[in-house]
Parts: structure tokens; sequence; C-alpha cells
């Protein structure tokens, strides 16, 4: 099972949070860029909202889980006159900068076609993504075609792919994650206009002060024990912070942004720092 640095453990960073959690709250935003130097916890965080989605009701089967009563249901659901459906933990989709068109958007498989005369759909990321977070590390050096379709996508909430003459389209309404070095190489204007939010962030430097002044002498096992104790009791509370935002109506999401993220972090660094851990 893959385990994410928790959310609410991050340590500064509050523009970036803010941003990713508004696009939780309201997907319609359009998505959102990171830019930032290296080691400023722009995947760390963007992974981390795994844990703030929710379980929703799917479409049993479906591999673009559709959700009854929840926008447009694909060709297939569409066509079923019962909807039997399970559980599903939403996630975050990651689309890695060598994907080929036909991984990002699906195929249709030719030889399906012409050997039995049927329409067969191999899913692509659009796919998985659909109802998710979709996320783009260093999408600054991802070819400008495939940023191109992902942005239409998640502008229309709808993936077609056309082979030969032949059409089929399905739902891709996803929130788009994009996060980039701008010392690699920026993103053309018309592309950086797409994104509904752009933010700018930097390291965290009274945190790197902190750090550079703590005492580095070793301390004996007994005390490791000990603080490391504090430090699992500290996370507990981070967990009840996740379990907090991913109850609480979006109304009460700015506060929390300020109130218990900055709590459960700061006393879970503190430990760390003055422990000498």
């Amino acid at each position: 099972m893959e385990h994410n640095y928790p959310f609410t453990a991050i340590i500064g960073q509050e523009k970036m949070k803010l941003a990713l959690i508004l696009n939780l709250i309201n997907p319609a935003l359009g998505g959102v860029l990171i830019r930032g130097e290296k080691g400023t916890a722009k995947s760390t965080a963007v992974r981390g909202l795994t844990d703030l989605l929710e379980e929703v009701e799917v479409s049993e089967g479906c591999p673009f889980h559709c959700r009854p009563g929840h926008g447009e249901l694909c060709a297939s659901c569409r066509e079923k006159q019962e909807l039997p459906t399970t559980a599903y933990k939403r996630r975050v989709v990651e689309l890695p900068v060598s994907s080929t068109e036909d991984r990002v958007v699906g195929s249709l498989s030719m030889e399906q076609a012409i050997k039995k005369g049927e329409k067969v759909f191999e899913p692509g990321l659009l796919a998985q993504a659909n109802g998710n977070i979709l996320y783009v590390d260093e999408i600054n050096l991802l070819d400008d075609h495939i940023v191109d379709v992902l942005l239409d996508s998640a502008a229309m909430g709808v993936n077609t792919v056309e082979r030969e003459g032949v059409s089929y389209s399905h739902p891709a309404r996803f929130v788009l994650v994009g996060t980039m070095n701008p010392e690699e190489g920026d993103l053309r204007p018309q592309l950086l206009d797409r994104f509904g939010l752009v933010v700018e962030i930097r390291g965290e430097e009274d945190i790197k002060t902190l750090y550079s002044r703590t005492n580095k002498a070793e301390i004996n096992q007994a005390r490791i024990t000990e603080k490391l104790d504090n430090v699992l009791i500290e996370l507990g509370k981070v967990r009840e912070a996740i379990d907090t935002l991913k109850t609480r109506p979006a109304k009460m999401w700015d506060k929390l942004i300020y109130g218990i993220i900055g709590a459960a972090a700061a006393a879970l660094v503190s430990i760390i720092i003055n422990g000498g851990i």
C-alpha cells in the first residue's frame, strides 16, 4: 500500500495549499499550476491530497468511474437499465512526462474493428482520471500537443478519440494539477493562460534558519524513543485534522487552513527540532 506524506503536516506554503484545496472544493476553477524551485514540497503536497479525497459511489465495473446522478455517463452506462454501484476511493492519477498520446487519451483497437467489426476502446490515463485529480509533474517538459489535449479535456469534461474514421467519447472530468521548476523551462503563454490558478512558491527561509540553528549533538537512545513517541502522538493529531478536512463543509476550509494545518504541523516540527532528531 502506498503511503503519502500527510497534507496537513506540510509546513508553510499556504498559497499552494489554499489553491489545491480550492480546486478540491470547486473543480470548475480550472486546475492549478504550481511553479517553484526544487525542494519546495510541490509533489509532496499534491500526492498528499489523496487522504483528503472522499469515497464515492460509482457504476460497478465502469472503467470511467461514472457516478449515477452526477453528470454525464459513458455510453455503456447509459445503455444499462439498472446501474449497480460500488464504493470507490477517489485518488491522484499521475501522468508521466514520457507519456504518448495513445497512453493519455486511450486508443481504439483496430484489430478488433478489422477482425470482428467491433468498436473496442482501450482506456488511457484520462479514463482513469475521470472524477479524480490528474497530476503532471514537470508539466513544462511535457509535449505541447499532450498539454493541449489535457487542457481541452479538462475544459470540456469529455475526451474524444478518433482513429481511421471511428470515434469514441467518454466523460473526462478531473482537476488538473501541474508542477514545474521555471529553471528547467517555461510553458507557452497561451498554455499558461488555460490554468485557472497559478501559484509561485519559494523555499521557506525561516524553516531553513531554524534547522541551521538546531543543535545536532547526539542524544541517547532513551531520549530518541521518547521523542519518537511524541511524534507518533502528533501524527495522530494530523490524521484527525485530515479527517476533519474531509467532513467539514466547504465554507469552513479557509479557517482550517490557517488553524488545524498550522497548529498540528508546527507542533510536529517543533518536537523534531527541539529533540535534535
